[in-house]
């Protein structure tokens, strides 16, 4: 018997040589039978052997083509949450119609707002089903759903939804406010924009607004908080998309507006010859930082008799203190004028004056920078 057991693993192991060598079922049964048993009279030869041809194996059945329509199944039809947490979203759905074949399973794909990453869960042939896998409190995600059959096919996605996850599951106040309507550009200089909105509504009231700039790939930079419903921010150089949310006491935040894209020129014009300005980071660490500004006269034949520096961060830093000149920032926005003993800037000469910030969520030097209102060179 083991003989057999090594064999028959072999076999699994090298069909094709087994193929060659191993006698079929039927000779192989008609030698056992010719066989004599121990202690037996012999048999005679012509009725030992059976000569007649072996009976030639049934075929196995041939099985049932797969069908082959090109047909995907239907969409699944109304998405809809019906249940979100600070760490989970339960989402259900209307089956699919299959194409040629019965449904397998369902794709749940789903991104985080303002976010480059694309997350999707594989779920059986159901209807309902609950995701956690990267759901964070007091962030807003998409989700869509698409079915797939026995053949691996696939249907158009369903129609997606939209969902912000509360801050806190115990509350009091686990209700997000609603998204600020009327969202929209309502002026713009060469450096700012200024967007206006209607009330957002909540539960148990809006604290305030946080106004971003989105850059298009997966960073978001606050630019303002405020009360009321209309501010003036920075533009930085490219493309501006801006978006805001509404804020209730909770921590809880709305669906953000759809973006308002804000083309045009976002630096001031730069009249080469003039001004130059070189921004230096002389000490950075987590949540501070140290700059110092210098402003050199590039004018072949004026000096400076008195100056006012403007620019915005790019980032969200925040001047504590400064030395050398008179700093004062709105949002994102940096004003700083001379002090009394350095305000004129012969031709060919500079002046250097220093600041130091806070900083959270991102640090980058500003774009652009204004001597008077005139666009300076920018160094580096």
């Amino acid at each position: 018997m083991s003989g057999v057991r090594s064999t028959v693993a072999l076999r699994r192991l090298l069909p094709a040589l087994l193929a060659a060598t191993l006698l079929p079922a039927a000779a192989f049964g008609a030698l056992v039978v010719a066989v004599p048993g121990a202690g037996a009279s012999a048999v005679p030869a012509a009725a030992a052997l059976d000569t007649s041809p072996p009976t030639p194996p049934t075929p196995p059945t041939t099985p049932t083509t797969p069908g082959t329509s090109p047909f995907p199944p239907s969409a699944p039809g109304n998405l809809t949450a019906t249940a979100v947490t600070t760490g989970s979203v339960t989402l259900t759905w209307i089956a699919s119609t299959p194409g040629c074949c019965a449904i397998a399973g369902y794709d749940i794909t789903y991104v985080q707002a303002f976010n480059d990453i694309v997350w999707t869960q594989q779920v059986g042939d159901v209807t309902t089903a609950t995701v956690t896998a990267n759901i964070s409190r007091a962030r807003q995600y998409s989700f869509y759903v698409s079915a797939r059959d026995t053949m691996g096919r696939r249907s158009p996605g369903s129609s997606s939804v939209r969902v912000v996850t509360p801050n806190t599951d115990t509350g009091p106040d686990t209700t997000p406010p609603t998204t600020p309507p009327g969202f929209a550009l309502t002026g713009q200089t060469a450096t700012t924009a200024t967007v206006a909105w209607s009330p957002a509504t909540d539960d148990t009231g809006v604290t305030g607004y946080d106004v971003y700039r989105f850059d298009g790939l997966y960073i978001s930079t606050l630019l303002a908080t405020v009360t009321g419903t209309s501010v003036t921010v920075p533009l930085g150089a490219g493309r501006n998309l801006l978006y805001v949310r509404a804020r209730d006491a909770a921590g809880n935040v709305s669906i953000a507006t759809n973006p308002v894209t804000v083309q045009g020129a976002t630096n001031p014009p730069v009249t080469p010859g003039l001004c130059l300005v070189t921004y230096t980071t002389t000490a950075q660490w987590s949540g501070g930082f140290v700059a110092s500004v210098t402003i050199r006269n590039t004018s072949p034949s004026a000096a400076v008799d008195g100056w006012t520096l403007t620019f915005a961060f790019a980032g969200e830093q925040r001047v504590t203190n400064a030395w050398s000149a008179r700093v004062t920032q709105t949002n994102a926005v940096v004003t700083a004028q001379n002090a009394d003993w350095n305000g004129t800037v012969p031709v060919g000469g500079s002046v250097t004056f220093g600041m130091q910030g806070t900083w959270s969520g991102s640090y980058a030097a500003p774009a652009a920078f204004a001597l008077n209102g005139t666009g300076c060179v920018v160094g580096s």
